[in-house]
């Protein structure tokens, strides 16, 4: 019974014992597992992961823009969609891996503190440490695989949108070159054509006339109330602004050049715009209220285009050749030359207009191509009659200067540029090139008459912007009256006004030509963006945007640190009455702090990297060593003075031949206004290193000198007590230290005094100098004592007359006329001889 006990007992610890070591390693087993699935599961939450599931979705979409790119080859309009949206693509993948390198810095920085791992022999590392370095190379490897997944979707978007460019590019050109057979059964089968068409568009249009009038004409009605409001509004505001340059004084005999150019150009343009607010809202309420039917909204659409380009040919004509007005025309034409030319140029803007019309009624009626083709020839060749027409008439005014007076022939190479462009349209469109044909008329027109337009502009506002040109216009007069302005700052108004002319005439006419030329809106708004956000030049990327929004913020934290100028000084420093050369001192290093700091934050909102600079500063260094150096010296200089202020603004000195005032002391110079009113501007540097007399330095108390003679007879103890009593009687001179008279010496004719007191500010010295000497001359009157003159001795020695007579026997004339001229010519000379005397003094 024991031993089975005791047999029970082993067989039990044994199998516990078996059991704990199977317990230790299932839990040693199961931790490694843990490890090695925490090691190899990918880092979910890191923004690296982020940017890779962002990734996987640019991919997707690539794709789908790749399949809509194949599906739609020969549509224009579909591609520059897919291009905008392919750049918005590259966008986002260049921000996903822009904003991975903050994160990829974070983890450098932290690996370089971390260190490498031990190498064998060296004492182990904890295990955390270990860890953290593991989980960041991990998360390391993963953004450097996330950035080459995006470089290469980068690429890969920029590929599709040069495909798209040279798609749509190929698509222009077989458009433009594409060849139709003109024959007698092509225009047979466009004559039947033309003919269903009328009558089907015929039935569309009155229908949709009878339905609106039914159910729609409160829309109808609406709509046309609140375009015209439109129109309106902005019609009543131009010509309250430009109310002067929109209509022609019949009173003005003789225009000037400016008022001739304003006028065409803010009449045509003012008017125009007008014009198309009004149909381009007329359009957008009539869709919006439901009143246009998808077959009419087309139709409408370009109705209204055709009227606007009417009526903007129509105004061009009138700004330019003024058919009924002479003195305004701003070309040498002769009235018939002008009613002409003008005529030429609305008729084919008429044929524009309505080939434009037309071929969009037959796109909404389904018309055959072949209606299309024969219309544009019809264009086409109209449009190059004309031409040749027109360059055989005498447009051009005569030589007496009449404008009644019947014209000169066209110059001659004009004339034959306008029968060759003529007969190039007639000859390719009956070649059968009959959409090159109607390109190039379209571009005549409205192209031409866009950049004469501008032109005008430009001119506007090169002559307004002439120096003393603008103020004879009507708005410098109203300026001038409304703010009291001078002729110089009517000048630069006129130069702010010619240049806003300029960019008015570039903003409208550029984007208007790029759209006649085949761009699309698309196009001209990517092109802006990419204009304002991001130039390249060489391996510089330049952002407009930020450009002009790095000058706003200089320029505000400019004026900032000027108004804390202000401030400080007129609301801090002077309350506090603290002294002037240290309001100096605050005033310039808040205003050169403010300079510092606008031009960092103008700088980095510019988009301009600082740390690119440090080659600037490296290349700088080396020009500071050679001629930079004395600069950098004034430089130095300055911040000591303005620091250690051995002398401030308002200092009496004396610096080699300088002496005057300290008017300001600014880093580079320090300004003295000597006491003649001549500012003399010294380097800094020769301040620092030169001697310099300050005569208030510490403070403006200074002692000033009179010096006074009186003569022998005076009594000198009556004088000096004179002296002193005068001085005592004027407040300003202090009395401690106590005025003094010292007896100088005794001079060769007088007994010479000097007085010397003390003034609280030296400043005050010349007028009581002044003040004194007037008192001292009236007291000295007043008790008989004398200021004496300088005195001399003159003393005169004479020959006595008996040594004249003597010598005068001596000659012996030969005869009786000689002797006594010679005799008197001696006697002469002795009497003129200089006799002796001595000045004493």
């Amino acid at each position: 019974m024991r031993l089975r006990t005791i047999l029970l007992r082993t067989i039990l610890l044994m199998t516990l014992v078996s059991a704990g070591v199977h317990f230790e390693s299932a839990a040693a087993l199961a931790q490694e597992q843990q490890t090695q699935a925490t090691a190899e599961t990918p880092l979910v939450d890191t923004p690296s992961a982020q940017a890779a599931k962002e990734l996987e979705k640019a991919k997707v979409q690539l794709g789908s823009l790749q399949d809509s790119v194949k599906e739609n080859a020969d549509n224009d309009d579909a591609l520059v969609g897919i291009a905008t949206k392919a750049d918005e693509l590259s966008r986002a993948v260049i921000t996903i891996s822009v904003n991975l390198r903050p994160r990829f810095d974070q983890i450098k920085n932290r690996l370089g503190e971390i260190g490498d791992p031990p190498k064998d022999g060296q004492p182990p590392e904890a295990e955390i440490v270990t860890q953290e370095r593991n989980a960041l190379a991990a998360e390391r490897a993963q953004i450097n695989a996330v950035t080459g997944d995006a470089e290469n979707l980068s690429i890969a978007v920029t590929k599709l949108v040069n495909e798209i460019i040279e798609m749509r590019r190929r698509l222009f050109a077989d458009t433009l070159f594409r060849r139709t057979e003109i024959s007698v059964s092509v225009l047979d089968d466009a004559a039947g054509a033309f003919v269903h068409e009328v009558s089907e568009f015929s039935q569309a249009l009155s229908s949709w006339a009878a339905f609106v009038w039914k159910f729609k004409r409160f829309p109808l009605f609406a709509a046309i109330f609140l375009s015209l409001a439109s129109a309106l509004i902005l019609l009543s505001g131009s010509y309250r602004l430009f109310g002067a340059y929109l209509l022609r004084d019949e009173a003005v005999e003789n225009p000037s050049y400016i008022g001739r150019l304003s006028i065409a150009f803010w009449s045509t343009l003012i008017r125009t715009l007008a014009l198309a607010v009004l149909l381009v809202t007329s359009f957008f309420f009539l869709n919006s209220f439901n009143v246009l039917r998808p077959d009419i909204a087309p139709v409408i659409g370009a109705l209204f285009g055709t009227i606007g380009l009417v009526y903007f040919v129509g105004r061009f004509v009138n700004a330019i050749f003024a058919p009924r007005e002479p003195h305004w025309r701003l070309v040498k034409l002769s009235n018939l030359g002008a009613r002409s030319i003008g005529y030429c140029l609305l008729a084919m803007a008429v044929v524009n207009g309505l080939d434009y019309l037309f071929g969009t009624v037959s796109e909404a009626m389904g018309s055959p191509l072949v209606l299309t083709v024969v219309r544009s020839l019809t264009a086409a060749l109209i449009i190059g009659i004309i031409l040749i027409a027109a360059s055989f008439g005498k447009p051009m005014l005569a030589r007496s200067g009449d404008p009644d007076a019947p014209g000169r022939h066209w110059p001659r190479g004009m004339a034959i540029i306008l029968r060759v462009v003529g007969a190039g349209l007639i000859v390719t469109a009956l070649s059968g090139y009959v959409g090159l044909a109607r390109f190039v008329a379209t571009q005549l027109i409205i192209t031409g008459a866009v950049v004469a337009t501008m032109y005008v502009g430009l001119l506007s506002g090169k002559a307004i912007s002439r120096q003393e040109s603008f103020g004879d216009t009507f708005f410098a007069r109203f300026l001038t009256r409304r703010f009291n302005l001078g002729p110089v700052a009517i000048d630069q108004v006129g130069l702010l006004v010619g240049l806003a002319i300029y960019a008015v005439a570039l903003v409208i006419g550029v984007p208007l030509i790029l759209l006649l030329w085949g761009f699309h809106v698309q196009d001209l708004q990517l092109l802006a963006y990419r204009l304002f956000t991001e130039v390249k030049l060489g391996g510089i990327s330049i952002s407009l945007l930020g450009i002009c929004t790095g000058i706003l913020l200089f320029a505000g934290v400019y004026l900032l640190s000027r108004w804390l100028q202000r401030w400080l000084d007129s609301n801090v420093m002077a309350r506090s009455h603290v002294d002037l050369g240290v309001r100096n001192s605050v005033k310039t290093g808040i205003g050169y702090l403010g300079v510092g700091l606008a031009a960092i934050i103008g700088v980095s909102s510019a988009g301009i990297d600082l740390s690119s600079l440090a080659l600037v500063a490296s290349a700088l260094s080396v020009g500071i060593g050679f001629g930079l150096q004395n600069i950098v010296s004034n430089f130095v200089s300055g911040l000591i003075l303005l620091v250690e202020r051995p002398f401030k603004v308002g200092d009496h000195v004396v610096s080699g031949t300088a002496e005057g005032i300290v008017k300001r002391i600014s880093v580079r110079a320090t300004e003295i206004e000597t006491f003649r009113k001549q500012s003399i501007i010294v380097p800094n540097s020769e301040l620092i290193n030169g001697l310099v007399g300050n005569w208030t330095h510490r403070n403006k108390i200074g002692r000033s000198e009179i010096p006074v003679s009186v003569s022998y007879d005076a009594d000198p103890q009556q004088v000096m007590d004179i002296l002193l009593e005068l001085t005592a009687k004027i407040p300003l001179v202090m009395r401690n230290p106590e005025p003094h008279v010292e007896f100088l010496r005794f001079g060769p004719y007088s007994l010479d005094f000097e007085l010397r007191f003390f003034l609280a500010d030296m400043g005050d010295g010349m007028t009581v100098r002044n003040n004194l000497r007037i008192e001292i001359l009236r007291r000295f009157k007043a008790e008989g004592i004398e200021i004496p003159l300088p005195q001399s001795d003159l003393t005169i020695h004479r020959e006595a007359p008996a040594a004249i007579t003597n010598e005068a026997r001596d000659v012996r004339p030969s005869s009786a006329d000689a002797a006594a001229g010679e005799e008197e010519h001696r006697v002469r000379q002795l009497r003129g001889r200089t006799a002796e005397a001595s000045l004493k003094s």
